[in-house]
């Protein structure tokens, strides 16, 4: 199918590539830089190799953001390119003897991997639209680690502040951050009008209806061994602001992901969410991060790109089982692990599993990767089948 198989070690500055002939010849080498001048030259010299641009393939490890203007130039210009886990690439190179390290030897060795593997590149292909698709879903991944860092943040100070004021309410309503906001500390709040402090707690035209009365906040204030600390009540708000602004831009990265889904996966999502548990949000970050299905021969391979597959040891007639294998996509792993937590709580039939697996003397933590493992057995089948969960 391919006559030319070229590998790419990407850098920041500037980029070796190697090419293969079908029988494993070398036919160039060269070093480009990472800009429009090296990317001309690296095309004019694939195709003074080969004129026809369907018969290339070319490899590059992922390189956190070094490799994807390169990736795109390439696939606009209707060249084959795939982006190979670094860990694949690891593992081929351990097969040599030799520990010589140099640039233009990984760009060889990603061009040999292309060759032994070729049978399986189809599986490796990624479309520019589900790159941009799992790039948003990272970015709304990494929002929900910064939420949760704010929060732990806010829920510090307020422990110097206002410690008692956790115990009265879920602090993380829209009507208690904005309550917060404004009366950040006990003593802030001791000092206020009763009027103020309830006018505060219930403004017009907002949600999360407030389950105390003001009341009891003035109580807690007034009897509240909280230290007196003009910087935190400085800092409060402000986090609180950011926590604000967090969530909105993550909210907005979730509609466009739901969107997309719907414009282009909507099956997929359906089939997906038709199980109790798995919301949308879930659903379409588990789509991106996967890709397609039809990229995976069985479950198996789907659990160990996720990593959650358990590492086996066998010595003579020893055999055992250890940790999770943890070496797949782990934006993935996280993903599933939601889904199934979600699952066990909402969906009847996982729970069953779950608490099953917990009886047979499975930890906590191992019984929720074993329902884990049910759970992507499950979608692998629903999606290959096109069913829906029943």
């Amino acid at each position: 199918m391919y006559d030319l198989f070229i590998g790419i070690d990407v850098s920041k500055e500037s980029s070796s590539a190697h090419g293969l002939t079908k029988e494993g010849k070398s036919c160039f080498s060269m070093l480009f830089s990472m800009n429009s001048d090296g990317f001309s030259e690296l095309l004019m010299t694939i195709t003074s190799h080969c004129k026809d641009l369907s018969r290339i393939i070319i490899a590059m490890e992922s390189t956190a953001c070094y490799h994807i203007n390169l990736f795109s130039f390439l696939t606009s210009k209707d060249i084959n390119a795939v982006i190979i886990n670094p860990l694949l690439i690891s593992n081929f190179t351990k097969l040599s003897l030799r520990k010589t390290k140099t640039d233009k030897k990984d760009a060889r060795t990603i061009a040999q991997f292309l060759i032994v593997n070729k049978d399986s590149i189809s599986n490796m292909f990624i479309s520019q639209d589900i790159q941009d698709l799992r790039d948003i879903a990272r970015e709304r991944e990494s929002l929900s680690h910064l939420i949760s860092a704010n929060k732990t943040e806010i829920k510090r100070i307020l422990q110097t502040i206002f410690p008692e004021l956790e115990s009265i309410c879920n602090i993380f309503t829209k009507s208690m951050l904005n309550f917060i906001k404004e009366y950040p500390s006990a003593c802030i709040i001791k000092a206020a009008r009763p009027k103020s402090i309830a006018k505060a707690l219930k403004p017009p035209g907002q949600g999360n209806k407030i389950s105390f009365s003001q009341d009891k906040i003035l109580e807690a204030a007034k009897t509240s061994i909280a230290s007196f600390s003009p910087a935190k009540e400085l800092i409060l708000p402000g986090k609180i602001l950011t926590l604000m602004h967090l969530g909105e831009r993550r909210d907005e990265l979730t509609k466009v992901l739901i969107e997309y889904c719907k414009t282009a996966m909507i099956k997929d999502l359906q089939i997906i969410t038709s199980i109790d548990g798995i919301d949308n949000g879930t659903a379409t970050t588990f789509l991106a991060k996967m890709g397609d299905i039809t990229n995976y021969d069985s479950h198996k391979n789907l659990i160990a790109f996720a990593g959650i597959d358990p590492t086996v040891y066998q010595s003579g007639k020893f055999e055992g089982s250890g940790r999770i294998y943890k070496r797949g996509n782990r934006h993935l792993r996280r993903v599933i692990w939601l889904m199934t937590v979600n699952v066990i709580h909402f969906n009847k039939r996982f729970k069953e599993y779950y608490l099953r697996r917990k009886e047979d003397g499975l930890p906590s933590k191992k019984a929720i990767f074993a329902t884990a493992h049910k759970l992507i057995r499950v979608i692998f089948a629903m999606l290959s089948q096109r069913t829906y969960f029943k």
